[in-house]
């Protein structure tokens, strides 16, 4: 097996950190080994101690490498929060080949003249997603190697970020050792992996519950066109459950995970079992019912303030409805609730790899396929072509890479001269 080959996502949440491990072989992909661990220092998503952060990193990702024996040198990573944001963008170059042949190295051109936007001081461009290119007036390619033309468009979206929340993940990757090959936006990984075409053409929702935040992501025309992130989680769960059974949070997730049910009439009365209560050495009994009482109000909560969200993002009926993912919709019940609480079609989505099937994988696994989706487009190996035709790897790296400081300005100079090289 060569590291060449290789490509790893890392998923930092809010109650889990997962590094994925994925192979490519001959042109088929496979998950062959998974890394995970107990978030510490993140909160709703948010870092909030950088230490504590990079100790889960490093525990997810040895647990990875001792599953598959090899060492971790570069991942990529995912990103989401509030801080996100999109903007079209459209970009014009002219097809570079002496025989008008649009190579690799064109359409890597066009997506740069794509970022040439106005961008605050405050925020950086984390990615560039293309939504079609035009061949010389040609709409609705998505794929435009190896035709023919003579001028080369793109419609695009530039997604960008906070500079501080971008640059304080990359501080806890960096510091955890390792390398950062690319940012991947969670919801776009999520997106790609989980939803079928005709649903991003028609118009739908994603939606990924974690444990301290959910993001929810619109796609319509083939591609995000929106994306929100909400303080609503998992968390809130456990919280209502350890202060209706006046026990602690600990217990309470415990008892969540076991026991846990959304919706009250599948519940059974005759499922029991006992917590020990705050202030007292006595345990006292529930049943599943009891538990149930207290987790389908918050669940219709927040699929309440879910819709909401959707709503004030300008979006009401959408014909692909929602797609869920997440660690939290593995719970029974949540998807009566969702369906009854949006009045849509609503289904939960899974990754089809073994060893990940489970909707908490949901964003790692998206990551992996977001980064393999140019690796079949092109004939070098993931290491050379940086899985992506975008390049906010040389941007994040040079905030604060662990290489030498000659390097960095090398690198710099060369970024100068492409860029110059552009209007030649």
């Amino acid at each position: 097996m060569s590291n060449n080959d290789i490509i790893v996502s890392l998923d930092i949440g809010t109650s889990k950190v997962r590094a994925i491990i994925g192979e490519m072989n001959n042109g088929t992909f496979n998950i062959i080994g998974v890394g995970s661990a107990d978030s510490e220092g993140i909160r709703k998503g948010a870092i909030v101690d950088i230490d504590q952060t990079v100790q889960s990193i490093r525990n997810a990702v040895d647990h990875a490498e001792r599953m598959v024996g090899i060492q971790i040198t570069e991942v990529y990573v995912g990103i989401s929060g509030n801080h996100i944001g999109l903007q079209n963008s459209h970009g014009v170059v002219a097809v570079s080949n002496e025989d008008r042949e649009i190579g690799e190295e064109d359409i890597e051109r066009v997506l740069k003249a794509a970022e040439v936007i106005a961008v605050p001081p405050e925020r950086e461009i984390i990615d560039v997603v293309a939504k079609q290119y035009v061949v010389d007036g040609l709409e609705g390619i998505q794929d435009p190697r190896g035709m023919i033309g003579v001028r080369l468009e793109v419609e695009a979206t530039i997604v960008t970020g906070g500079k501080t929340p971008i640059h304080n993940l990359l501080r806890c990757v960096e510091k955890a050792g390792l390398r950062i090959k690319d940012l991947v936006l969670l919801p776009l990984g999520a997106g790609q992996l989980s939803l079928s075409k005709d649903e991003k053409v028609m118009g739908s929702v994603l939606v990924d519950i974690g444990a301290g935040s959910t993001n929810v992501a619109i796609f319509q025309e083939g591609t995000i066109v929106a994306t929100s992130t909400l303080p609503i989680g998992g968390e809130f769960v456990t919280n209502d459950i350890a202060y209706g059974l006046r026990t602690l949070t600990d217990q309470a997730e415990k008892v969540k995970l076991k026991y846990g049910c959304a919706w009250y009439d599948d519940a059974a009365a005759d499922v029991v079992f006992k917590v020990t209560r705050i202030g007292s050495n006595v345990d006292k009994e529930f049943n599943q019912q009891d538990l149930a009482a207290i987790i389908e109000p918050r669940v219709q909560e927040i699929f309440q303030l879910i819709q909401a969200e959707v709503k004030r993002l300008g979006y009401t009926e959408l014909p692909g409805g929602y797609i869920l993912t997440g660690g939290t919709v593995s719970m029974p019940g949540v998807l009566q609730v969702a369906q009854s609480e949006l009045a849509a079609s609503v289904r939960i989505a899974v990754p089809d790899f073994i060893g990940v099937r489970d909707p908490g994988y949901t964003s790692g696994v998206g990551i992996l396929h977001n980064a393999i989706r140019y690796y079949r487009g092109r004939s070098t190996s993931v290491s050379n072509s940086g899985g992506s035709t975008k390049k906010p790897t040389n941007r994040t790296k040079s905030s604060s890479s662990p290489a030498t400081e000659g390097e960095q300005k090398q690198g710099l100079i060369e970024r100068l001269k492409n860029m110059f090289s552009e209007f030649i």
